[in-house]
C-alpha cells in the first residue's frame, strides 16, 4: 500500500538557513507543472526563476509552500512575477488514485526519490486540512482561525470541484466548502474580510466565513477561507444555459437576481460606511490606460480604440451617478447561486488579476451591474443561432429587478453603464486571448457594439 512519509527536516520559513534545498528536490518539476495550472497567471511568459518564500510541514507527509514565479528577462530589468501558494503531498510510491495529481518525483535534495502531488486532489491530505481548520492553531508562520460560534464536525468526506477557476475549491460533505487562494497578495482578502462584514450586518445573500487561514510571511496575506456550502444549489450559469438549451425565458430569473444583487449592494454600503462621490476623470484615464494595454497585448483590439475611447471620454464628463463604494468586482453568472428559489453572491475576490489594494477600493456598483450584463450576452453566445433577443430581455429584466430594490434605474445613467460594460469587455477580450482562444468571438462581438457611438 502506498503511503505517506515522514519528512527530513525543513525550514518553515525563507530567512531559515537551507531553504535551497528543497528546492533543489522541488524546482525542476515545479517549472513544468506550475505554467499548466489552470491559476496560474503567467502562461504567457516563461519562469525564468522559481524561488521558496515560506515551506512550512504542514502535517506528515504534507508541505505548505508559497513560491514566487519570476518572468524577469534577465536583461537587467526588475523582477516580475506573482506569489503562488501550493499544498503538496509526498508518498514513497505513485499512486493510480491520484495521478492526476501527479507533479513529478523529485531526484535531488532532501525529498529525493519521493513522489510529489497537488495535496488538494488528495483525500488524506484534504481530510487533515480540515481538521487543522477544526482545531485553531499554528504551524509554523501559518495562523488557522474560526469564528466564535463556529462548530465544524469531523469526518467529512472531501471532493475538489473540478469547475474552472482562479483558486482550487473542496467541498466537504456537502456542509462546507473551502478555498484556497492561489495567487496570493499581502493583506487581507476580500473573500473573506466583505463575507466576515456582511454576516454582521445580517445580509442572507452572501454565506458567512466559518473558519479560514493566513500567513504571517513573507508578508501577512489571507491563504484560504471555509463557508458554508449550499447543497442542491445551482450557479446562474449553468441555470441560463439550461433555460436557454431548453428554448425558456430567463427574465423572471434576472428580475430577482437584479433585485438580490442590489440587497448585496445596500449592505455593502452600510457595512463600508465610506462611500464617495466617484472620481469620473480618474476612472475614465485609468479604463483608457487599460485599453492601451488590452490593445499593445491583441491586435484585434486596435481598430476599434478609437470608438471605445470615446465611451471614457464620455464618462469624464457624465452627470453624478450613484456613490462609489465597496462592490463585488467580479459579478458575473458564474459568481451567484440559487437554492430554494433564493439568489446567493459568492467569490468576493475580485479579478484577481487586479492588485488587492485596488480591488479593496470603493468602485461604483455600476461595475457589478456591467458585468452582470456582460454575462447574460456570454450566456446567450454558447449556442447557435444565437439568442440577442433573450440577453436584451434578461439585461432589461436585471436593471429593472435593481432599480426596485436600490432605488435608481442602471439604464438611466447611460454614459456610466456604456462605460463599464466597455472596460469589461476589453478585459474580456484580454482574459480570451490568453486562456480560452476559441472564446475571444464572444467579447470581440460586445467590443464591435460598444465601439459604435450610443453602445
Amino acid at each position: 500500500m502506498t503511503k505517506t512519509v515522514d519528512l527530513p527536516r525543513l525550514p518553515g520559513r525563507s530567512t531559515a538557513a537551507g531553504i535551497d534545498r528543497p528546492l533543489a528536490s522541488l524546482g525542476g518539476m515545479l517549472r513544468d507543472w506550475l505554467p499548466r495550472q489552470r491559476w496560474f497567471a503567467g502562461k504567457d511568459r516563461p519562469v525564468t526563476e522559481l524561488s521558496v518564500l515560506s515551506l512550512t510541514e504542514l502535517f506528515p507527509g504534507c508541505l505548505h509552500l508559497l513560491v514566487h514565479a519570476d518572468h524577469s528577462d534577465g536583461g537587467g530589468s526588475s523582477p516580475s512575477g506573482d506569489c503562488y501558494q501550493l499544498l503538496l503531498s509526498v508518498r514513497e510510491q505513485r499512486t493510480p488514485r491520484l495521478e492526476r495529481a501527479y507533479i513529478g518525483r523529485a531526484e535531488e535534495g532532501p525529498l529525493a526519490g519521493l513522489a510529489v502531488y497537488d495535496a488538494l486532489h488528495d483525500p488524506d491530505a484534504a481530510r487533515m486540512l480540515l481538521e487543522r481548520l477544526r482545531m485553531p492553531g499554528t504551524a509554523g508562520p501559518l495562523h488557522f482561525e474560526a469564528a466564535p460560534d463556529a462548530r465544524i464536525p469531523g469526518g467529512l468526506a472531501p471532493r475538489l470541484l473540478d469547475a474552472e477557476q482562479s483558486n482550487s475549491s473542496l467541498v466537504y460533505g456537502d456542509s462546507y466548502i473551502l478555498k484556497v487562494f492561489r495567487r496570493i497578495q499581502p493583506g487581507i482578502n476580500p473573500d473573506l474580510e466583505v463575507p466576515g462584514a456582511l454576516a454582521a450586518q445580517g445580509c442572507a445573500r452572501v454565506p458567512a466565513p466559518v473558519a479560514w487561514f493566513r500567513t504571517t510571511e513573507p508578508s501577512p496575506a489571507t491563504l484560504g477561507v471555509l463557508q458554508p456550502f449550499l447543497p442542491g444549489a445551482a450557479d446562474g450559469w449553468t441555470l441560463a444555459l439550461r433555460a436557454l438549451a431548453q428554448g425558456d425565458d430567463f427574465a423572471t430569473e434576472a428580475h430577482e437576481l437584479g433585485r438580490a444583487t442590489a440587497e448585496v449592494h445596500l449592505a455593502l454600503a452600510a457595512a463600508f460606511p465610506s462611500a464617495v462621490h466617484d472620481e469620473y476623470g480618474r476612472t475614465a484615464e485609468a479604463m483608457s490606460a487599460r485599453l492601451d494595454t488590452a490593445a499593445h497585448a491583441v491586435p484585434a483590439l486596435r481598430p476599434f480604440v478609437p470608438g471605445l475611447r470615446g465611451a471614457f471620454d464620455a464618462l469624464a464628463t457624465c452627470d453624478a451617478g450613484p456613490l462609489a463604494q465597496r462592490v463585488h468586482g467580479d459579478l458575473h453568472l458564474g459568481q451567484v447561486l440559487r437554492a430554494d428559489r433564493e439568489w446567493f453572491v459568492i467569490d468576493f475576490e475580485g479579478e484577481p488579476s487586479r492588485p488587492l489594494a485596488e480591488r479593496r477600493g470603493n468602485q461604483s456598483p455600476v461595475r457589478d451591474v456591467a458585468g452582470m450584463l456582460r454575462s447574460f450576452d456570454y450566456a446567450a453566445r454558447q449556442r447557435r443561432p444565437w439568442r440577442p433577443e433573450w440577453a436584451r430581455r434578461c439585461r432589461e429584466a436585471y436593471c429593472a429587478g435593481y432599480a426596485a430594490r436600490a432605488g435608481w434605474d442602471p439604464r438611466k445613467k447611460h454614459a456610466l453603464l456604456r462605460a463599464h460594460e466597455t472596460d469589461r469587455a476589453v478585459y474580456e477580450v484580454v482574459y480570451e486571448a490568453r486562456h480560452r482562444p476559441a472564446w475571444l468571438p464572444v467579447p470581440m462581438a460586445a467590443i464591435e457594439r460598444l465601439a459604435r457611438w450610443g453602445g
